[in-house]
């Protein structure tokens, strides 16, 4: 208990559910889950979505929280503290990695977030479809402009993260969480009313099993593991700032719903007013930034000043989604460069100045990820139209970056920690968390275990092909 105060825990169990539920809630629920419900059925895609959280999202949270907490410490310390060996460090050195690249490129699409919320309030996304896509085209193209966002998003992420777990992500998380909320379902209240609303909302809760294939199931596999940000060592470390006595299964129960409640509702959000204007609700992820100015537009025409407010309120929610993703994967590298490199964590709660050098070191190690991501951040956005030549391996940096992270990294990342928890962590160990050291009922442990050694892995193993298009 004397480390867990020296480093810092969570405040509140609220802070707990509402931090790591931000770290999964980002621009995927609100980007990627609707436009893939869109593509692949509707409310049929939907519930084979929610049957992947129950058998691979929620174990597999499960298992890194197990890892995290255990281990009180960065990601590649706590796999070696759980294992007693260094050699089970790569896993989590894997997943810091993975973070770092997907926080650079991540940046570069949540800083054109900031631009569409400062475009939406200076009135900028006014015109027609043609409009709204040559200032995307002109905008992402540009030299300067996509790099400044991105580096300015990464630094908001930088100045929450340098403050501390209770300080500074806590305290984030019970802001933005709760007025993404609110933003959501104030859009979704003013969507649901649009005239020809309902067909949209049909889409969404009407299940069309004819649609059905292994394709879908597939896909939702895949949207389940991403969501909840399996792979990426994040779970992980904010498990290392969990308390004692955390429910770690009810804990992964609750974020998952309030994930997968968050997804459905941005469905209920853009849906009914797409389908009011007749627009197709399968546009790809060219929904946010070129589909959606002019369906808000043409939705709340009658209202201009109405649809005026959705569409920055829109943005807003955007950066808020994003923001509490990008603070999750930050504190990944932040923790790791502070206990590996930082000096050993000699403060106690009342040591003024040790605790101040503590402080210090954290901001070094802070600053040198935040240098790290936004020279991936540039890169990426470069080569998105302003410098068309930075490619490797016949795809732009951006674009590389995702496919190296969702088609590889995150997946091996998770299947190593499955198979780590499954089969080669201390069982007692693993029983001894899972329960809270026997305080809990245990009668479920055997079935999760069951999962983690041979459900989770198959499941991991068949997003991974599907993604790399053997399935």
């Amino acid at each position: 208990m004397k480390n867990e105060q020296k480093r810092g825990n969570f405040g509140s169990r609220l802070g707990i559910i509402l931090a790591t539920a931000g770290s999964a809630v980002g621009l995927g629920n609100v980007w990627r889950f609707p436009y893939m419900t869109g593509q692949n059925g509707g409310a049929a895609f939907i519930l084979i979505y929610l049957a992947c959280v129950l058998l691979l999202g929620i174990p597999g949270m499960i298992a890194e929280f197990i890892v995290g907490r255990h281990g009180s410490s960065n990601a590649a310390s706590a796999y070696g503290k759980l294992s007693g060996s260094r050699r089970w460090r790569i896993v989590g050195y894997l997943g810091i990695i993975t973070s770092t690249i997907i926080l650079g490129f991540y940046a570069v699409v949540a800083g054109w977030c900031l631009q569409y919320l400062f475009a939406s309030i200076a009135g900028q996304l006014s015109g027609d479809a043609g409009y709204v896509a040559r200032y995307f085209a002109e905008f992402s193209s540009d030299l300067l402009k996509p790099c400044l966002w991105a580096v300015c998003f990464i630094l908001i992420t930088h100045f929450v993260v340098v403050r501390g777990i209770e300080k500074g992500i806590e305290r984030a998380s019970k802001l933005l969480m709760p007025a993404l909320l609110v933003l959501l379902v104030v859009i979704v209240v003013a969507s649901c009313m649009l005239p020809g609303a309902a067909k949209g909302i049909e889409f969404l809760f009407k299940p069309d099993f004819s649609k059905l294939s292994g394709s879908v199931f597939l896909e939702a596999l895949g949207q389940a593991f991403f969501s909840l940000s399996l792979g990426t060592a994040c779970l992980c470390t904010y498990a290392s700032y969990f308390s004692k006595e955390t429910n770690l299964a009810s804990s992964a129960a609750q974020i998952a719903m309030l994930d997968s409640g968050i997804a459905i509702l941005a469905g209920l959000m853009i849906f009914p007013a797409a389908f009011s204007v007749g627009v197709t609700p399968d546009a790809g992820p060219s929904l946010i930034f070129i589909t959606l100015p002019n369906v808000f537009q043409q939705a709340f025409a009658a209202v201009p000043v109405l649809g005026y407010v959705i569409s920055i309120l829109f943005y807003a929610l955007l950066v808020f989604a994003a923001l509490t993703s990008t603070i999750s994967m930050h504190e990944i590298g932040t923790a790791f460069f502070t206990e590996e490199f930082g000096g050993t964590l000699s403060a106690t709660p009342d040591d003024g100045e040790d605790n101040s050098r503590q402080l210090a070191s954290r901001h070094r190690s802070a600053w040198v990820l935040t240098a790290v991501c936004s020279v991936i951040a540039v890169l990426c956005s470069l080569s998105m139209g302003a410098v068309p030549s930075l490619r490797l391996m016949d795809l732009d940096i951006l674009d590389f970056c995702d496919h190296l992270t969702a088609q590889y990294l995150l997946p091996t990342g998770a299947l190593l920690t499955c198979l780590f928890v499954g089969w080669f962590a201390p069982l007692t160990a693993v029983r001894d968390e899972f329960s809270n050291r026997g305080t809990l009922n245990n009668h479920l442990f055997p079935l999760f275990l069951f999962v983690i050694r041979f459900v989770c892995p198959l499941l991991i193993l068949l997003v991974f092909l599907h993604q790399v298009g053997v399935v």
